[in-house]
């Protein structure tokens, strides 16, 4: 089995902020404190982490390039269009499946990531019983064979993970 770390991207400008396109909207600096906060927690698990992958919008980006610097990850961040915002969790879903078996953590948008936890742990895209926040982290193992589902091994809202920072 094989890790996924799945990451909501952190506090951005608000929808709809004049002279910013929602393709362009990033972080707010409440968003990267918080997502710095996030990284120190999760750099403290310890996490068997290899690849970071994400959305290539500026406030899923710089998420992203937050938790490499703080988890240390030698490669970098590496984008991906199939995490951007809007995409469907099926298509998510599939690209997954072509990627190599190191622990791999990507981050991205909602809906598609709640609808994304929910094809992968249920089998199909319907609404969780709980909200995956902004900052939130999903940690799931792969299952062996084709066709078994997901197994949740913890899922973290922003707040629990930023007092284990401090």
């Amino acid at each position: 089995m094989r890790e996924l770390y799945i990451v909501r991207h952190g506090i951005a400008v608000e929808h709809g902020t004049p002279g910013i396109g929602d393709d362009e909207r990033p972080l707010t600096a409440k968003g990267e404190k918080r997502m710095e906060e996030i990284g120190d927690a999760l750099a403290a698990l310890d996490l068997p982490l290899e690849r970071i992958v994400s959305s290539p919008l500026p406030r899923a980006l710089r998420t992203a390039e937050i938790l490499a610097e703080r988890l240390k990850t030698a490669g970098g961040v590496e984008t991906a269009s199939a995490l951007r915002a809007g995409a469907d969790a099926h298509d998510v879903a599939d690209w997954l499946k072509l990627q190599p078996d190191p622990p791999l953590m990507i981050v991205g948008h909602n809906p598609t990531l709640d609808e994304l936890l929910s094809l992968l742990l249920l089998g199909a895209p319907a609404a969780l019983p709980f909200e995956f926040k902004k900052g939130g982290v999903a940690a799931l193992r792969r299952p062996s064979r084709l066709g078994e589902r997901y197994a949740l091994d913890w899922l973290a809202p922003p707040g629990v993970l930023r007092k284990l920072s401090g």
